[in-house]
């Protein structure tokens, strides 16, 4: 357990830096789809049969809503840059991030394709099958205002690396490469990785800062058999740094200088959706309240863990301190 002299310093960054974090600005670019959860449902009614369950939820969800609702209540000034349809679920979706103040101004609303949507069945045991209906999300192109948002923020997370055909790759790198240029912190995160991935990726990496994709996702693209590997495979070919999520084994952490395994959070697992999100989005607000990159990783790992206490993909996060409560309480030794 951490001793009372660091508890107290990390409460004390927090305090000093408190002011600090309603200046710092977060640009989440990619993919923004709405959730529909419900648990426990551990089999489809036969025929026109019905079940009653326990809990039903939507949600703002995708590689970049849900970090930017993560971020935004983590006290971040958010900024969302995406797509949704002008339908229901696209009003109702908006609806949701302006409720968590999340700055829609840079949503695009696309007339001729629905809102991109999942619904996802939430067993007993917290594992998630889910069906998903194509839509507006993958159309996202970025326009002058747009891309004078992002340049101008002072964190940036890419949510949908390959998923973005409306953007160009060269365009994403000279972006992202003026905005660290400006002093911004860039992560990079995937979504239903293939061959298409690492041609993608490849312009982008040098201009990310850390790149965050789930441990499977990196080996895959990678060929690496393990994660320590994978990271040396991204950062021999440009990548600045590596976190990797590994799900209940915790987080895997490489730069040039500095590797790390985080471990998890013990938690009673409803929902794992959204935890990867979340974990980009905690990372951002922890490194804005002055955390060192490893302590941000512990406070990612915290956020993540909440999340997966409850139902959907901002579940069981309020707030920075509550969150920062959490973690100081339950925070495991590494191994």
């Amino acid at each position: 357990m951490c001793t009372m002299v660091h508890l107290l310093v990390i409460r004390k960054q927090a305090l000093i830096h408190k002011q600090e974090i309603t200046m710092r600005k977060f640009v989440s670019v990619g993919v923004t789809i709405l959730d529909i959860l419900g648990r426990p449902m551990n089999a489809i009614a036969a025929n026109q049969g019905s079940e009653l369950i326990e809990q039903i939820r939507i949600t703002a969800a995708g590689t970049a809503a849900g970090p930017a609702v993560i971020g935004a209540k983590l006290g971040l000034d958010t900024t969302l840059i995406g797509a949704i349809g002008k339908d229901d679920m696209g009003a109702i979706l908006n609806t949701m991030l302006v409720n968590h103040k999340v700055d829609t101004r840079y949503l695009q609303r696309y007339g001729e394709m629905p809102t991109s949507a999942t619904i996802l069945a939430i067993n007993s045991a917290g594992e998630r099958p889910n069906f998903h209906a194509l839509g507006a999300a993958f159309s996202l192109t970025i326009d002058a205002p747009m891309h004078n948002e992002i340049v101008a923020a002072d964190h940036i997370h890419w949510g949908g690396v390959g998923l973005m055909p409306g953007v160009p790759d060269s365009l994403g790198a000279e972006i992202l490469a003026e905005a660290r240029a400006n002093g911004a912190t860039v992560t990079a995160d995937l979504i239903a990785p293939g061959d298409h991935t690492w041609p993608a990726l490849e312009p982008l990496l040098p201009h990310i800062d850390y790149f965050m994709p789930a441990a499977e996702e990196a080996m895959a693209i990678s060929g690496a058999t393990g994660v320590e590997s994978a990271a040396a495979w991204f950062l021999d070919r440009g990548g600045r740094g590596c976190i990797f999520k590994m799900g209940a084994e915790g987080s895997y952490l490489a730069t040039a200088g500095e590797t790390a395994y985080i471990p998890s959070f013990p938690v009673q697992v409803v929902d794992t959706t959204g935890c990867g999100d979340s974990y980009c989005a905690a990372l951002h607000a922890g490194l804005s309240h002055g955390m060192t990159l490893l302590e941000a990783c512990h406070f990612a790992s915290a956020t993540a863990a909440l999340v997966a206490s409850g139902l959907g993909s901002d579940a069981g996060v309020k707030d920075f301190d509550s969150t920062l409560a959490f973690m100081n309480a339950h925070r495991p030794q590494a191994s």
